[in-house]
């Protein structure tokens, strides 16, 4: 029974991959009634991993509608071999909203597959109007953010800073007063760390 939450979550992200894989095809088909489902879908995670990285609902607005935009005109190019959709579409939110940041005088920090994932929980919103799916997706959101809890202080505040704050290593080590080595292994270790906890629980597939 232990590993039953972990099995649901699994059973639970595979039916949201699927759905998701099939919204790709309907988006680069062109089939104008798929931007509905994306808005649905995205609109709200979108929202949220813009407004926790700039921190202004006008802005954050913004960038929703132009990451709507873009993944309605680039989605012939996802490419589902390299990742999640979820992730695709939340990697180039961060990409916008980074940009976002940049014109406040800060350089983006770039952003990976895995990390993609890790705000795809902490944002919580769920894909399937089904209850228990929405339940799973929560009970996900939740393992997520106990995991980058979990961290030592040092290591959850660097990755805070570097994907949710648009800071570069650089910027990082000046604002904590840390060397730079110090501060890429701290990022490093962490997501790592992250990876480790989460495969547990389904989370992520190794």
């Amino acid at each position: 029974m232990a590993n039953q939450p972990a099995s649901n979550a699994a059973r639970a992200a595979a039916s949201g991959d699927q759905a998701d894989l099939a919204l790709a095809a309907e988006l680069a088909a062109g089939n104008i009634q798929a931007l509905e489902i994306l808005y649905e879908r995205y609109a709200r995670p979108i929202f949220s991993l813009a407004l926790r990285i700039l921190g202004n609902e006008a802005d954050a607005e913004e960038v929703m509608q132009d990451v709507l935009e873009r993944v309605w005109r680039y989605s012939g190019s996802f490419d589902a071999q390299r990742g999640r959709f979820g992730s695709w579409v939340l990697g180039m939110t961060h990409h916008v909203a980074i940009d976002a940041v940049r014109k406040r005088s800060r350089r983006p920090q770039a952003v990976d597959a895995e990390a993609s994932e890790l705000m795809l929980g902490l944002i919580s919103d769920p894909n399937q109007p089904d209850m228990t799916d929405q339940a799973i997706q929560h009970e996900q959101a939740g393992q997520v953010r106990d995991a980058l809890r979990s961290l030592p202080e040092a290591q959850q505040q660097a990755i805070e800073l570097a994907f949710f704050r648009g800071l570069s290593h650089l910027e990082i080590a000046a604002t904590t007063g840390e060397p730079l080595g110090t501060v890429k292994t701290r990022i490093r270790r962490g997501m790592e760390r992250l990876r480790t906890v989460l495969s547990k629980t389904g989370v992520f597939n190794d």
